[in-house]
């Protein structure tokens, strides 16, 4: 059965490099970021407009590559966790959470029993149809499935030693756009409040050994964030590199 080569690397201290993907419902566009070499990408079903059916295809193609689909719930409910892994995502991102009880819910929902309260709905195509037991698939499934935590917030911050020590958290993806905002200083990501408050993140989750990382929109704030000490790091999304390219393309030949 497949290893979470991203789940991996990150417990032996190798940087993953990922995006995001938003917008777009192309399967070929998974094949050509897993081509250019990009480890992991969040689907976003938060703001995004990915259904269930467009996820699964996403996810199906991306485990057929060497990218690593990792879906980004909308919200912590039972049905969107459980549906987004059942579509084959090696990982979940939560968002917007603030509160420790409702992350050790959520994080029960992505571990089958007794680890967790997911419910088996696996069939012979999430392990490729390789014989195995159920005992079996659940164990692998326990043992390779991801989970990332978002802090957006202050009050994220504030509660943050009481969140990261909710057990199975593996990572930790900052939002900066959103902890900006609720800082006070909306955009300025070299802000000293926006610094000072990273680098307090990056030491806690040191100190709760869960990895350190961010999403960003550029590769000049990327690398503050590898330089900060963070291994699982996003870089822009399928659209703004789109987006970037063809102007650069355009303006080079007008």
């Amino acid at each position: 059965m497949k290893i979470n080569t991203v789940k991996k690397a990150l417990r032996e201290g190798r940087i993953q490099i990922g995006l995001g993907y938003q917008q777009f419902r192309s399967q070929d566009a998974i094949r050509t970021l897993a081509a250019a070499g990009f480890d992991w990408a969040f689907l976003d079903g938060e703001h995004g407009g990915f259904g269930t059916s467009e996820l699964q295809d996403l996810c199906r193609m991306a485990v057929k590559t060497s990218l690593s689909p990792i879906v980004r719930v909308a919200d912590l409910q039972y049905a969107l966790i459980a549906r987004a892994l059942d579509c084959g995502a090696e990982g979940v991102i939560f968002p917007r959470v603030e509160d420790p009880e409702i992350l050790q819910k959520a994080v029960s929902w992505t571990k089958f029993p007794p680890e967790g309260a997911r419910g088996c709905g696996l069939t012979p195509l999430h392990i490729d149809f390789e014989p195995a037991s159920i005992a079996e698939i659940m164990r692998h499934a326990n043992e390779q499935t991801m989970v990332v935590l978002q802090i957006e917030t202050v009050k994220a911050v504030e509660a943050m030693d009481e969140l990261l020590s909710v057990p199975h958290l593996d990572a930790v993806m900052i939002g900066p756009v959103d902890l900006t905002i609720s800082l006070g200083v909306p955009g300025e990501f070299e802000h000293p409040k926006m610094l000072a408050t990273v680098e307090k993140i990056v030491a806690a989750c040191k100190a709760h050994g869960v990895v350190p990382g961010a999403q960003a929109r550029n590769q000049a704030l990327a690398k503050r964030w590898k330089d900060m000490g963070m291994l699982f790091v996003g870089c822009g999304s399928e659209v703004a590199m789109l987006y970037e390219k063809g102007r650069e393309v355009v303006a080079a030949l007008r």
